[in-house]
């Protein structure tokens, strides 16, 4: 499932993967272009003061729209969820959904709300995060206490 260096065709609504760790990727969904430059649209951090609090929690998140590059020059489309679910349209849902959301800010959560959430929610309207369902049996007994004593 390696990422390749060569830039595969995308269309606007598609689900962009950046792997960033052998565990976690960052996604995306490609907007289209803008001034000949392709952009899509990404849940991140929304200041340099915004800093990942206990158990991967930041509350000053927001939806941006970047340069595809600009995240990284290694990526591929990841429209995970076709086979389960329906794409949604692009310009009648997805894109004003994208438009609204832009500068509003988010509650980032690593495991209820992070990017791919983000990206499937707007792509499918469910928000699902594969990533997350396949590390958490690993994540959980190390919250366990957290979780029980009531502090995360």
């Amino acid at each position: 499932m390696g990422l390749k260096n060569s830039h595969p065709t995308v269309f606007p609504g598609d689900i962009i993967e950046y792997r960033r760790t052998k565990y976690f990727s960052h996604f995306a969904v490609y907007y289209g272009e803008k001034d000949g430059v392709p952009y899509v649209a990404h849940l991140t951090s929304r200041d340099s003061d915004s800093r990942m609090v206990l158990y991967g929690r930041a509350l000053r998140s927001e939806v941006k729209l970047d340069p595809l590059l600009l995240l990284g020059n290694k990526y591929k489309v990841n429209n995970m969820l076709d086979d389960s679910f329906p794409a949604r349209d692009f310009h009648t849902l997805v894109k004003p959904a994208i438009d609204e959301l832009i500068g509003r800010e988010i509650t980032f959560d690593i495991l209820y709300h992070n990017s791919e959430h983000q990206a499937t929610l707007l792509r499918y309207g469910v928000k699902k995060s594969q990533q997350i369902e396949t590390i958490y049996e690993y994540i959980m007994p190390a919250w366990k206490k957290a979780f029980q004593d009531k502090t995360l």
